[in-house]
């Protein structure tokens, strides 16, 4: 289903307002082939931290790089060291870890937040988008008090309700499956199936309140 006007305002920019004069004359900035991150899991069982280099200016990272903070107004842009990296545009962070192979669980805590997106997405995706609307991203989101699958701006809803405290995220790389777990029952709750061809970092989108990642995590006796 293609991306609705709603899912379209899910999108909107993080806590910026942008002319069109200004996105017209923003110059493009090409990613490095290569970038250093801390470390590359071929196995199981990744962790993680958040990546400040990649973290958009509304977006705080604390509890050394393990949680993030959504502010409204955020830095001035100009005053956030400039890199190829970093989200201009979008309330976006990703982990500092790529993931190339092997099956990962790690679990996050969302009962401070009210609109947030969680995945996975390619390691040299465009700074230029949103996690979920190209097709180098897959996604679980949670707005307007309502759960969805997205990638490539296609929007699939996710029944499931209310919101629990905590929700797991299972990525299986040779499977081509990436998904979302209930830690109570345990239970995958949807899964998102594709054919990962690069390395993966964990992604976060977040646009209200905050969040808490939990990695190194085994997955859950049973999940399937």
């Amino acid at each position: 289903m293609a991306i609705s006007t709603n899912a379209a305002r899910l999108c909107r920019l993080a806590g910026r307002t942008v002319s069109p004069l200004l996105v017209k004359q923003r110059r493009a900035v090409s990613l490095p082939q290569r970038r250093c991150f801390v470390t590359t899991s071929t196995g199981n069982n990744a962790t993680f931290r958040l990546d400040e280099r990649t973290a958009h200016s509304s977006l705080d990272l604390f509890k050394k790089d393990t949680a993030v903070i959504y502010r409204m107004l955020g830095l001035d842009p100009s005053h956030v060291q400039d890199n190829p990296e970093r989200f201009r545009d979008w309330a976006v962070v990703f982990g500092d870890e790529k993931i190339s192979s092997g099956r990962h669980y790690w679990e996050v805590t969302v009962k401070k937040s009210q609109e947030f997106r969680l995945g996975v997405a390619e390691d040299l995706m465009s700074r230029e988008d949103c996690v979920g609307t190209n097709s180098s991203s897959w996604v679980f989101g949670y707005a307007q008090r309502k759960w969805f699958a997205m990638t490539n701006k296609t929007i699939i809803p996710v029944t499931l309700v209310g919101k629990p405290d905590r929700i797991g995220i299972l990525l299986d790389y040779e499977e081509g499956l990436l998904g979302l777990v209930d830690i109570e029952k345990p239970r995958i709750i949807h899964a998102i199936r594709v054919h990962f061809k690069t390395p993966l970092c964990p992604a976060f989108g977040l646009w209200d309140g905050e969040l808490l990642t939990h990695s190194g995590l085994e997955a859950p006796e049973g999940l399937k």
